[in-house]
């Protein structure tokens, strides 16, 4: 059974990233950028801030207990020549920046390939990895590859428009059914690994506009759009000789094949596998009670039915009349 009323529940209340944690996010987002323009050596250079990943594109989760939720954002930056022959110097001048910053100086942070990431307090559990994004004056869009000292090309743009296209196929529905996959993912062991780009970039590429030409339902809520999504993509992969390669959606020219390896691959393509025979023993169950436990054994307890709905308590309950025989006098 679809049982939309269920999974509403297991987003809002069980998956979903909280609303205030969303808000905490672009706060910190929004200050962190402003140190970095006001910042008297590259300052000078900073222009503005993108969002990205699951962050703009609305499917971040909750993190799983004890882990970190993380964020994204483009630093978009001026080209500096003294710096043209490193582009790496300009991932350690966001490091450096931040070292600069009162409020940023005692907090921990690293440099790694394509970021530095900045590390809140553990009762935070947040990260947020910022990103040297640059247009060049040749037209290109690049980001830094600091381990190779070298650019990357890149259309940050693109990939989100790409998403936003497919999600308005599904009427908002994928961007639900990647919000679940990974929580299988992060949260019931499902295939740890499969890092969120890819899983992104291959569930939205078995969204089809065909589909819904012969199917016009066949997105059409989140249990349905579930089932077929990943009935698609399980079909894709297991006719797959190997793991693919994983290109970039927007028409960058760029591939996110060293983001997974063969193992991973195998795991991933076996994981769905088997979700997808649950998810379909599942959704094809007419009888409520069994289709809600199979559900929960994808899920867990989350999956769960709503609170019964209260009354408003603005009238009071009418009495019965007494019974009456004969005629009204």
């Amino acid at each position: 059974m679809k049982l939309d009323d269920y999974f509403k529940i297991l987003l809002d209340d069980t998956v979903n990233l909280s609303q205030y944690s969303v808000d905490v996010l672009e706060q910190r987002v929004q200050a962190i950028y402003n140190a970095l323009a006001n910042d008297p050596i590259l300052g000078p250079f900073v222009r503005d801030k993108i969002p990205q990943g699951s962050w703009p594109q609305r499917t971040i989760i909750k993190p799983a207990p004890g882990r970190e939720f993380d964020a994204d954002f483009l630093l978009l930056l001026d080209e500096n020549p003294d710096w043209a022959d490193h582009p790496k110097q300009y991932i350690e001048e966001i490091y450096a920046a931040l070292g600069r910053s009162t409020t940023y100086k005692s907090m921990e942070r690293h440099r790694k390939c394509r970021c530095v990431r900045l590390v809140y307090a553990e009762s935070a559990r947040c990260h947020v990895d910022i990103v040297a994004y640059l247009r060049l004056a040749d037209g290109r869009e690049v980001i830094v590859n600091r381990d190779e000292d070298d650019w990357e090309d890149t259309d940050p743009d693109g990939f989100t428009e790409w998403m936003r296209g497919k999600d308005d196929i599904t009427k908002g529905n994928l961007r639900r059914v990647i919000r679940l996959l990974k929580y299988l993912r992060d949260h019931c062991a499902g295939f740890q690994g499969t890092r969120s780009i890819i899983l992104t970039t291959l569930v939205g590429e078995r969204v089809s506009e065909l589909k819904t030409l012969a199917d016009p339902g066949y997105y059409g809520s989140v249990a349905t759009a579930l089932r077929h999504i990943v009935d698609d993509l399980d079909a894709w992969l297991q006719a797959l000789p190997g793991r693919p390669s994983v290109a970039d959606p927007s028409g960058s020219g760029v591939t996110f094949d060293h983001r997974w390896d063969d193992d991973t691959f195998e795991h991933f393509r076996n994981r769905i596998h088997m979700y997808a025979e649950k998810i379909a023993a599942a959704y094809d169950e007419p009888d409520k009670d069994t289709s809600v436990a199979l559900w929960q054994d994808i899920f867990g307890d989350g999956f769960h039915a709503p609170p019964p709905k209260e009354s408003s308590g603005r009238f009071a309950p009418v009495a019965p009349l007494p019974s009456r025989s004969g005629r009204a006098g």
